[in-house]
């Protein structure tokens, strides 16, 4: 016997553990049974289009995915990419993300967005994905999210960016070589740098 709709689709919620009304239509089935299921008692609504089983283990970087499913382009930046690496003691109340220029910002209404436009290789270099309980996140490496830090240091303090620089050298999470490849393409070598060489003397 041929699996249901149903069992299709809470199949693959179990495997993916959150779901949107196009990873429905990837299988061919309606976006609507989701609702339907919601109201059963299947499956819960998580945000706006994403829901997920009952009893599916919340993860300490839910948000995180539930952006990256959401927001294809977007990668994990600035405050949100200090948190997931454990550097510093930022707690943002909001997902950074860094968008391509160009690209249209997405309406997600959960969770709130602090949104940074990149262009060429400072969007495209740096970027890793990894995987939490089977779903990505892509957020950019120990060593690109200090460089961005004091690219966009007049946005989240200098005190974040040095507490974060030396945090990681400290704990040897970077290399002097990587951190000037990308201080280099922030174009903020100069200013990074020289806390760097005050950091190592």
């Amino acid at each position: 016997m041929l699996p249901s709709d149903t069992d299709r689709l809470l199949e693959l919620a179990a495997s993916r553990r959150l779901l949107r009304g196009a990873d429905a239509r990837d299988i061919g089935v309606s976006p609507q049974l989701l609702i339907k299921l919601q109201q059963a008692g299947r499956l819960v609504r998580v945000a706006r289009g994403v829901y997920s089983l009952p009893d599916a283990p919340l993860t300490e970087h839910q948000s995180l995915v539930e952006v990256c499913r959401r927001v294809p382009k977007a990668v994990i930046c600035l405050l949100s990419a200090l948190r997931f690496h454990e550097l510093g003691s930022q707690a943002p109340h909001e997902v950074w993300l860094a968008l391509p220029e160009g690209v249209r910002s997405p309406s997600v209404d959960y969770p709130a967005l602090r949104i940074v436009r990149l262009r060429d290789a400072a969007y495209s270099e740096g970027i890793e994905t990894v995987m939490d309980e089977g779903a990505p996140i892509r957020v950019y490496g120990v060593d690109k999210t200090i460089a961005d830090c004091f690219k966009f240091r007049h946005k989240i303090g200098l005190d974040v960016a040095l507490e974060a620089l030396k945090d990681a050298w400290q704990r040897r999470l970077v290399s002097m070589d990587e951190l000037t490849h990308f201080a280099r393409i922030n174009r903020v070598e100069r200013v990074m740098l020289s806390y760097l060489e005050a950091l190592t003397a």
